[in-house]
């Protein structure tokens, strides 16, 4: 398998390749990258950039040596240092002839459905009038994500939003290793694996470990992400000559992320790809076979616990028994509502509550199996 019949590719670039290692934004680079995109174009295919380094390159133009640790700080040098990144962006893109646009997004914008549906809008639009979107957190607003520098988790849900058809990550590695080649000199590079291999997480490092923050860790975390539009990761060196030609024609570089999922319907992806619920219910063994092997709706009587504050119509995290997150869904009822009925048939909702809204909790449509 390969991305040598991807149309629509999202490529995102790391924080350390767009600043040579924090020195600055790399002019060269953006311009080598640039000139590729531009072959895949006129090739007719669609990318859309997902670039880190604004904060980096913010300290670079501020002249601080150390990475602050105030929010202020780190907000105020994301906005100087984006300024550095679109400049840049464009002066490389409109060498080639092309108009590039920025975007800036949070992952609130996809916990929205309308501005979920916006931010779909816009972005298949720039892409039919042949313009380059040129994507990134929205750092100089955003607290938590700032923390995380998670940029691999974004091209994923970017990936989904335009049901895109490859993510490639370009990072300072070669790839996926067995195990961390750092520290262990018999590492086995990985040339092609299932997104949802049962031991990708260990391979790249595990929770907790030094490569799971911002590392290999979040990159096969998004592989996963986005494979459930269908749609297969490359994790490749950024440095790699020709690298984005190359893979649109075929060629095998870097660690190709396979996936056999059936792409997911637009409304049950935009539930998936919540990054955060409102709260969650865990049910009891009954009603995990029935949600999981029958494919059913949620009822209330297979609740046995409900945590968190929400209003009606929230996305909630379902449970199993075990408190391992089974699905996603879109409630009908309050936490405070959904408390009162639970454990009880749907005929006695309404001499509960007094009145009766749906007689699920949750409606298999609004409910998406992870």
């Amino acid at each position: 398998m390969s991305l040598g019949s991807a149309q629509t590719l999202v490529v995102k670039v790391g924080s350390s390749l767009v600043t040579n290692e924090g020195r600055g934004v790399d002019a060269a680079a953006i311009a080598r990258w640039a000139g590729e995109v531009a072959q895949l174009h006129k090739a007719g295919r669609a990318v859309l950039l997902v670039s880190s380094g604004a904060i980096v390159e913010g300290m670079h133009r501020l002249g601080w040596a150390k990475r602050p640790h105030s929010m202020h700080e780190l907000q105020a040098a994301a906005a100087v240092g984006q300024m550095g990144l679109v400049q840049c962006y464009e002066s490389c893109f409109r060498e080639h002839g092309l108009r590039t646009a920025q975007v800036l997004l949070t992952h609130a914008d996809m916990a929205d459905r309308q501005r979920y549906l916006n931010a779909r809008s816009t972005l298949r639009t720039l892409l039919s009038l042949g313009v380059i979107p040129v994507i990134n957190e929205n750092d100089t607003v955003v607290t938590d994500e700032i923390k995380l520098g998670d940029n691999d988790t974004l091209g994923a849900l970017v990936t989904n939003l335009v049901e895109a058809d490859a993510l490639v990550i370009l990072t300072d590695q070669a790839g996926l290793y067995d195990m961390d080649p750092r520290k262990n000199a018999q590492a086995k590079f990985i040339e092609s694996i299932e997104a949802n291999h049962p031991g990708l997480e260990a391979m790249a490092g595990g929770v907790g470990s030094a490569l799971a923050k911002g590392g290999m860790l979040t990159k096969v975390l998004a592989a996963k992400r986005a494979a459930r539009s269908g749609a297969q990761t490359v994790i490749a060196s950024g440095r790699e000559p020709d690298v984005l030609v190359r893979l649109a024609r075929g060629e095998s570089v870097g660690t190709l992320l396979t996936t056999k999922t059936v792409p997911l319907a637009a409304r049950k992806q935009w539930l998936a790809d919540h990054l955060t619920v409102n709260g969650q219910v865990r049910l009891d063994p009954g009603a995990v076979t029935a949600l999981a092997r029958d494919g059913k709706s949620l009822l209330p009587i297979g609740v046995v616990e409900v945590t968190g504050d929400f209003e009606r119509g929230a996305v909630v995290g379902v449970l199993d028994a075990a408190g391992r997150e089974l699905a996603r869904g879109l409630i009908n009822y309050s936490s405070e509502e959904a408390r009162r009925i639970m454990r009880r048939p749907s005929s006695e909702i309404e001499a509960v509550l007094g009145y009766v809204d749906e007689p699920e909790l949750i409606h298999r449509d609004n409910l998406v199996l992870l």
